[in-house]
């Protein structure tokens, strides 16, 4: 199976670049994964597709600001540090540019000295390790100087940080949204409560490793990054009780279901956990939880396109995008949604 394979043509005018006014106002695409058939609807419309004794799986991680602009202390060179994962108290793995100038050693300052940072060490992928020095509680600091990290095909200003956050987002952690989330409204999620829909909350710390393109040819060769994840007892019950009692399980983004499929056994049972997943799915893997997924439109030969191909088939999934550029959805992170069950 070649990345090739996983190729569309997509105009850059269709890539959004702001979320909408209103989160529940974008479009809908509604694919049968068995059929192929396909419906355009609005986001709201997502109600008509769920039923009583479903379960609903969202993914509760909040994105940290984790963009910091600052400089080297020796020459004011202006350098960028993007916060991937913390691995100690206030030890931070990190993406740094320029890296070159990030040597083990260099001093950084970020906010006119109120964050001070040391680089300790060049790991995979000369990812960089750097000490944080400051005063306070480091979130707060971090809420003051970061930037949200959006994705690099957003070249807008982002004029409201909530609006790259779901409005469940409660665990802090991850360097990118959970962006199928997006859609969702209070009033919405009460909506489909009220339905007799159960909904789970799982977390997925998403780290860029999930949207790092797959260099390789052969996409078996692909090594994905590994993402912490969190099920706890009660929402693995509501999971388990939905499946014994004939209900489906939707997940709501490839996080969603990547720590679903991660924390199943080979029964389909989930059950409370925690640790790090380097799942990989793409067509051919047999489900073991997930029935049904809504998700944004992917990049051409990522590893999430490849996901949903696996849940829908290679050959409709790209018939679909490909109605769905000349339909003019809006793509990737604050564009339309698409269902598939």
């Amino acid at each position: 199976m070649e990345r090739k394979d996983f190729y569309y043509d997509l105009p850059q005018e269709l890539i959004a670049q702001d979320p909408l006014a209103d989160r529940a106002s974008s479009r809908l695409m509604v694919l049968d994964k068995t059929t192929g058939g396909i419906e355009h609807k609005s986001f709201r419309d997502i109600v008509q597709y769920l039923r009583r004794g479903d379960c609903l799986v969202l993914n509760n991680t909040k994105v940290i600001p984790a963009r910091l602009l600052g400089s080297k202390e020796d020459t004011n060179a202006g350098i960028e540090v993007l916060l991937l994962k913390r691995r100690e108290k206030d030890i931070w793995e990190t993406l740094v540019k320029p890296g070159k100038k990030a040597r083990p050693g260099t001093r950084l300052s970020f906010g006119d000295g109120l964050l001070h940072g040391e680089v300790l060490d060049v790991v995979e992928e000369g990812n960089r390790l750097i000490h944080f020095e400051y005063e306070g509680i480091f979130e707060e600091v971090l809420d003051r100087l970061g930037q949200m990290p959006l994705p690099p095909y957003i070249t807008h200003p982002l004029k409201d940080k909530n609006r790259y956050q779901t409005v469940y987002a409660k665990h802090e952690g991850s360097a990118a949204a959970p962006t199928a989330g997006l859609h969702f409204t209070q009033e919405l999620l009460s909506q489909i409560e009220a339905m007799g829909v159960t909904i789970a909350k799982v977390t997925l710390h998403v780290g860029l490793g999930t949207f790092r393109p797959v260099k390789v040819e052969n996409i078996l060769e692909h090594h994905m990054h590994a993402e912490y994840y969190q099920i706890e007892g009660t929402e693995a019950d509501k999971i388990n009780a939905a499946k014994s009692g004939g209900g489906r399980v939707i997940c709501v983004g490839t996080t969603s279901c990547r720590t679903l499929e991660s924390a199943a056994d080979k029964d389909g049972k989930v059950r409370e956990c925690s640790g790090w997943t380097e799942i990989f799915i793409y067509p051919g893997y047999s489900f073991r939880v997930m029935d049904g997924l809504i998700t944004n439109f992917h990049l051409p030969e990522s590893t999430l396109l490849m996901l949903v191909s696996a849940l829908a088939g290679r050959e409709r999934v790209l018939s679909a995008y490909e109605e769905a550029v000349k339909e003019k959805y809006r793509f990737f992170s604050f564009g339309d949604a698409m269902y598939i069950g």
